[in-house]
């Protein structure tokens, strides 16, 4: 599989606080802000917001599905809003650059909210094997 830019895909998901609880008891991040309601609905927040490192998770997932093969070397990231429990998120990975002597391509990595704002961006580096 050889990446070329302007490639894109996408895929979603909607954020449950089982989600959130889940990567918290896997990654030890047990921050109320995370995983009690009743404690998120006092903050400024009003609800549940997730992990930063879960939406990672989804990046490297829709990577997985589809650019099947490829090895993350690199990836940067900001988190400009917060992403809430029960949010549909898109995921959205697009090739900006290949280099394919050296069988690496630069994406652009997004996670929408709902309504437009960026949730998570960055890009990464992949590596893949020319088979």
């Amino acid at each position: 599989m050889i990446p070329y830019v302007g490639q894109m895909a996408t895929s979603t998901r909607t954020l449950t606080q089982d989600d959130f609880n889940r990567f918290a008891a896997l990654s030890g991040d047990d921050n109320p802000i995370h995983v009690d309601p009743v404690f998120s609905a006092r903050t400024k927040f009003g609800k549940t917001v997730c992990h930063g490192m879960l939406l990672y998770t989804l990046i490297c997932g829709a990577l997985d599905q589809h650019f099947p093969g490829a090895r993350q070397i690199d990836q940067d990231l900001m988190f400009p809003t917060p992403t809430f429990v029960g949010e549909r998120v898109t995921v959205r990975l697009q090739v900006i650059d290949v280099h394919p002597t050296q069988h690496t391509a630069r994406l652009e990595t997004l996670i929408t909210r709902p309504n437009g704002e960026i949730a998570c961006q960055g890009q990464t580096t992949v590596r893949w094997n020319d088979a």
